[in-house]
């Protein structure tokens, strides 16, 4: 518990203190007017209340993001605490917040085309095909997943044997309601459904918190933080850096960010905006690593570890997470929290989903340099991205979710180097970044080399040289980016500043 409170401490130091720094890093300006005033056209560029744009912002990045990856990423230890708190401060909440202050100063342009003013056409191009190919996986991920959750819930056979209220049924459904958030102005739905569904998330992780105080069971301390818990023996890097995306680092966020970019009424509040939301986030995902060890602590008498129990209880239930929230939340909050578990598991997702379709509609607006004020012009260019995610929807979802957790983090790197790059070019301490974007290429690097099933190990399974070869190059991938940019550096002309 002292571990927990610790960490919960410290992220709201995070914001207060280093969020600060990193405001007076960008050098946010109340005076200047942001796109929301200078571009309004009352479907994109909206002017709104901080308030409601903390709460679609927290929502946008959230999901089921902390809350899953949190309850599989506390299998590794105390360790996850440690990734999520240290993660979250200065590599994710900084990530957001950069990023999105950028955008807001280039008239809320799309993460691809700021990574392109910063890193070159080449960049730009790969940005482009990235962004947009996760945009589609995550809007397909977030159908299925929800669909399936939906009908389990309220499906029901008839006599005949036929299935009514089927998980293609409510696919239909979530996608009709996709295109509707993806065309309609964003105070239409966006505006007015989000802070609902984003405030009766965070009663649900208040109320979780509650649970972590009073309920019994034992959580773990951090006298073995650093020593590998899972079940499994998966290594803890980089495997533990990649199930915790959201709560700490995900470079999904900056995709998001420029939506609330355009909606923005003061620079100012940017810290609220896209620091705070995060630093949320990270509050949310230790919430749940933690009521996730109490939990599985209350598991079975029969001697194992509480993460044992824990990974057990999950294998029983399809290694899903969300049996997981189901249990805390009706076991620890009654009647109430089996609306709040539907909402973490069913309304989350649907809402990172849909919001993922409309950035990717105004990835390939920015692109195609075709305006969006008008229904028709917006159809035209969302239409081939509703076709490619219904196409995706009936891929082999384990498949889509294990390279969507890769090309997830992957995209963070080249949101680091690019804020990297700009805060060189503008003369301000770009260490801040510095340091997460080697992180990350280390982390991503070793991944794809190292894991068993995705990885190029699982091509060479005999070869025990491997973890050596794989942790090795992923030390040199960094080195050699670290080593263009230096050289960037001294190449580089003031008078070329952007």
């Amino acid at each position: 518990m002292i571990t927990f409170c610790t960490a919960l401490a410290m992220l709201v130091l995070g914001y207060c203190i280093y969020g600060s720094f990193v405001e007076r890093v960008f050098g946010a300006d109340s005076s200047k007017k942001t796109p929301a005033y200078t571009m309004e056209d009352g479907v994109d560029y909206v002017p709104m209340p901080t308030w409601r744009v903390y709460l679609i912002q927290f929502l946008n990045i959230a999901g089921t993001g902390p809350i899953f990856g949190a309850i599989q990423g506390v299998l590794f230890g105390p360790a996850a605490y440690f990734w999520i708190v240290l993660g979250c401060i200065f590599g994710g909440a900084t990530h957001d917040y950069l990023a999105g202050m950028i955008s807001l100063r280039k008239n809320g342009a799309s993460l691809p085309e700021i990574v392109g003013d910063q890193l070159g056409s080449s960049g730009r191009f790969a940005m482009r095909a990235l962004s947009l190919v996760l945009m589609v996986m995550v809007g397909a991920v977030f159908v299925t997943t929800p669909s399936a959750l939906l009908s389990n819930l309220t499906g029901y056979e008839s006599a005949s044997g036929d299935f009514y209220l089927s998980a293609s049924f409510f696919a239909v459904i979530i996608f009709i309601y996709y295109i509707l958030a993806t065309l309609l102005p964003v105070s239409t739905l966006i505006g007015r459904i989000y802070p609902i569904f984003g405030v009766a998330l965070l009663f649900m992780a208040a109320g979780v918190a509650f649970g972590v105080f009073t309920q019994n069971g034992g959580m773990p301390e951090i006298t073995d933080a650093f020593a590998n818990h899972h079940p499994k023996q998966l290594p803890l890097f980089p495997m533990l850096f990649i199930t915790i995306a959201c709560g700490a680092v995900s470079g999904f966020h900056a995709t998001q960010s420029p939506m609330m970019a355009r909606c923005q009424k003061n620079e100012k509040h940017g810290r609220i905006v896209f620091y705070g939301a995060m630093i949320t986030e990270g509050v949310v995902a230790l919430i749940w690593a933690a009521a996730a060890m109490k939990f599985a602590d209350t598991l079975g008498t029969d001697g194992a570890t509480p993460y044992e129990k824990l990974a057990n209880f999950m294998a029983q239930n399809n290694n899903n997470p969300a049996a997981v929230v189901n249990a805390i939340c009706q076991n620890w909050l009654g009647s109430v929290g089996a609306v709040l578990a539907v909402l973490g598991v069913v309304a989350a997702p649907i809402t990172s989903g849909d919001t993922a379709l409309r950035a990717a509609r105004l990835i390939a607006a920015d692109f195609l340099h075709v305006e969006q004020k008008t229904i028709v012009k917006r159809l035209m260019v969302a239409a081939p991205i509703f076709v490619l995610s219904a196409v995706i929807m009936n891929m082999d979802f384990s498949i889509l979710w294990r390279y969507f957790a890769w090309l997830n983090q992957t995209l963070s790197i080249f949101t680091f180097w690019t804020i990297t790059v700009w805060l060189f070019k503008n003369g301000k301490p770009y260490i801040i970044t510095l340091i997460p974007a080697l992180f990350m290429t280390c982390v991503c690097t070793t991944y794809i080399m190292i894991s068993p099933k995705e990885g190029l190990a699982a091509l060479f399974p005999g070869v025990e040289a491997w973890p050596t070869i794989s942790y090795a190059v992923g030390i040199v991938v960094p080195l050699v980016f670290l080593c263009m940019f230096v050289k960037f550096m001294k190449n580089y002309k003031p008078e070329l500043k952007a």
